[in-house]
């Protein structure tokens, strides 16, 4: 996904999701962990940006619902689990895994 690609809710592919921000400094930071979690687990995480698209960040918004306010924010589709901000390899894995 281009940064600022315009990506409306029903083009969401999967089921777990990180909104981040380009520069953002934890996202890149996280960016490590969410590849070796896709490898595996043989999973896709979709990377959704929303500090350059607007139409993003409101989507990120929709799901926040005031939780977070920020990136990255982690977000599984499928248990409504979410994660805000950096986290261990460990608690991402667990909410990919939905526990």
């Amino acid at each position: 996904l281009n940064p600022g690609e315009l990506m409306p809710a029903d083009r969401l592919k999967e089921n777990l999701i990180e909104f981040y921000g380009e520069e953002c400094h934890f996202c890149n930071e996280m960016e490590p962990s969410v590849e070796k979690l896709e490898k595996e687990l043989k999973i896709k995480v979709q990377k959704i940006e929303t500090w350059h698209n607007e139409e993003n960040n409101e989507l990120r918004e929709e799901f926040d619902s005031g939780n977070c306010g920020g990136v990255p924010y982690f977000y599984n589709r499928k248990t409504k689990k979410f994660i805000c901000g950096a986290v261990s390899y460990e608690e991402l894995k667990e909410w990919a895994k939905g526990k």
